[in-house]
């Protein structure tokens, strides 16, 4: 929704913090965006009032972005899951390959830093499926090569999380002092 306007101010909510209480509701919502705003109340100690509140700021705020039902890969015959690396000419980002976000198989597209330049996340029926998607890739301008990833079993595949850690563990190789 930030799109350029030319200069001419839009009226947007003041930006604001997410507090301890958003995070709360967040990670009740990311668990069960369908729970009635009575649930989300009791489970984050608000009124219902108050709670629908909260949701409606975090919503103009773009804090929730969408709201979306999570769909079980088989059930839609998507049960293979691989992540592509794609090597280019020059900038990787083109008008030429972002067209392939209009294959249901594609559901993300990354710029990355490292030892290639895109990086996809696709969802397809089966290998000759993602020899399809592949052979579609090397089509396209400026891609020199691919490296898939076929994912054999996934042991965590989550949303966005509001929680944040606050202190990481020290490395047992950092925890003593050399000298």
């Amino acid at each position: 929704m930030d799109e350029e306007t030319d200069g001419i101010q839009r009226n947007r909510p003041a930006a604001r913090d997410v507090d301890a209480t958003d995070r709360k509701i967040l990670g009740v919502l990311v668990d069960d965006a369908t729970i009635s705003y009575a649930d989300l109340g009791d489970r984050v100690g608000l009124s219902p009032p108050a709670a629908h509140e909260r949701v409606k700021r975090l919503r103009r705020s773009g804090a929730i972005r969408s709201t979306a039902a999570i769909i079980d890969p088989k059930a839609v015959k998507k049960p293979l899951l691989a992540f592509v690396h794609i090597d280019t000419k020059g900038w990787g980002k083109t008008p030429e390959l972002m067209a392939v976000s209009q294959y249901p198989e594609v559901e993300e597209i990354h710029s990355v830093a490292g030892d290639t330049c895109m990086l996809l996340k696709v969802r397809t029926e089966d290998t000759r499926a993602l020899e399809g998607l592949l052979s579609r890739l090397y089509e396209t301008p400026g891609v020199t090569s691919t490296r898939s990833y076929v994912v054999l079993s996934t042991y965590l595949e989550r949303p966005v999380q509001p929680g944040i850690t606050t202190e990481w563990p020290t490395p047992r190789h950092m925890a003593q002092p050399l000298y």
